[in-house]
């Protein structure tokens, strides 16, 4: 099992992450773009050769990202419509999320198997999760589900405070 670390920048307007080990040592780089339709964020290991990129769906009354590993789409975010608890979907060949998405604690399963492990890293400065990657093979898809979560919490949390 490997254990990895997302930890935002707090001041990055493009929204930048890095990915860590257990080491500290950078494994991935995440950069968000800056002021640019769609949304995106590139997924880069450490030769800065991109792994993954998530794209925001533009005009979608409810946030919509595509995902897509080493230049192929393997999966669609949805946030569903719903009263009370933010619900999302994922459409994906047998991937399934299972656990409190809000607060980023959570399981990755393919065809019910456990993959990954999410979980918010508390009294930090800036966001910063845990991530538990059980199938390696699956890593960059858990790192860009955990991206594209979190950038749907940032987008609701600008929209609430700019609503008040």
């Amino acid at each position: 099992m490997k254990q990895l670390y997302i930890k935002q920048k707090v001041f990055s307007l493009s929204g930048k992450f890095t990915v860590k080990d257990q080491q500290e040592k950078d494994i991935y780089y995440v950069e968000g773009s800056f002021m640019q339709i769609p949304k995106t964020f590139s997924i880069m290991n450490t030769a800065r050769q991109e792994v993954a990129l998530i794209t925001k769906k533009v005009f979608s009354f409810l946030p919509k990202f595509y995902v897509e590993v080493n230049g192929q789409e393997e999966l669609t975010i949805k946030k569903e419509f719903s009263f009370f608890k933010p619900r999302y979907t994922i459409d994906a060949a047998g991937i399934d999320v299972q656990g409190n998405w809000w607060d980023m604690d959570f399981q990755v399963l393919q065809h019910g198997e456990v993959i990954g492990t999410v979980s918010k890293e508390w009294f930090t400065w800036g966001d910063s999760y845990k991530v538990q990657v059980v199938n390696e093979d699956m890593e960059a898809i858990i790192i860009a589900l955990v991206v594209a979560i979190d950038c749907v919490k940032a987008d609701e949390a600008a929209a609430s405070s700019a609503a008040t």
